[in-house]
């Protein structure tokens, strides 16, 4: 009882002093409530055509106006919400499994297998990621469960350099060293001391990750390799790029969107951190 009331303090403090934890905290509230009653937010359905074409702002009831298809732009916007937050959230616990998993094992290790997991992080943080995932999905399709798995497996290296500094560390602890010397086999000093401990960092560094897959996701489908059958911010973009100049409308608030959602987990990413980062926890006196 007493670590859970000392870990509601530390978050109560934490909230108080980070204007970016604050922020990031009320902006993903927001964004979850679009998720959960998108059917009830939005006024058309986004899937259906329409014989308003390239309506303009408020026309025929069209808040954001329509597309070149008739589909209303604010409904396509809300429902929009829902794939980038799945893309965010899937690849993201993908990248922050594989980098604890990988990441933990090779620093509690070390030797050998320390070094082919650094070899192999070091090769993956050379590769130009985005023309990797092009590549993938090229080979094996554009579907949305693609593109959130590609983005996951392709952004799991700086995940697993935090845990594996983490664990060297930690694995010369008194408390590791004590669990050795009691018997434990070492999965379940990994699983039990190691990761419960080291994983802070890496909460912090996935949450700013989301970031990146959202935009990973909206610029595949800029380029026209998305989804075609998702409602998405970046495939907004992409059909809307012969009408900038006529709707622009169609690319303006979907690029708002992103820069906004963009925003609002970075902000929660870099709270965390602020939150659990030693020198400020020191600070506050906890």
């Amino acid at each position: 009882m007493t670590n859970v009331k000392k870990g509601f303090n530390r978050f109560k403090h934490a909230f108080l002093d980070s204007r970016q934890l604050r922020f990031g905290i009320y902006g993903t509230i927001l964004l979850l409530f679009i998720v959960i009653f998108a059917p009830l937010i939005a006024p058309e359905n986004p899937y259906n055509f329409g014989p308003d074409i390239l309506n303009g702002l408020g026309e025929n009831g069209h808040l954001l106006g329509t597309n070149k298809m008739g589909q209303d732009i604010f409904s396509m916007l809300i429902y929009g919400t829902r794939t980038s937050l799945k893309v965010a959230l899937i690849s993201a616990l993908i990248s922050g499994l594989l980098g604890i998993l990988i990441g933990g094992a090779a620093g509690y290790f070390g030797g050998k297998v320390d070094q082919v997991v650094s070899e192999i992080i070091n090769i993956f943080m050379m590769l130009p990621t985005f023309f990797l995932i092009l590549l993938i999905i090229a080979l094996f399709g554009n579907t949305l469960p693609n593109v959130m798995i590609v983005i996951g497996i392709t952004t799991w290296p700086s995940n697993a350099k935090l845990m594996r500094a983490q664990a060297l560390s930690l694995r010369e602890r008194t408390f590791v060293k004590a669990a050795v010397a009691m018997g434990e086999t070492d999965r379940q000093i990994l699983f039990k001391y190691i990761i419960p401990n080291g994983i802070f960092p890496v909460i912090a560094n996935t949450t700013m990750g989301m970031s990146n897959a959202i935009l990973t996701e909206a610029s595949l489908s800029f380029l026209g390799l998305g989804d075609p059958n998702a409602i998405s911010w970046g495939h907004m973009i992409y059909e809307g790029k012969p009408y900038i100049t006529s709707a622009w409308w169609i690319t303006t608030f979907a690029g708002l969107a992103i820069v906004l959602t963009v925003t609002i987990f970075y902000l929660l990413g870099d709270g965390i951190n602020y939150t659990l980062n030693p020198k400020h926890i020191n600070q506050r006196g906890e």
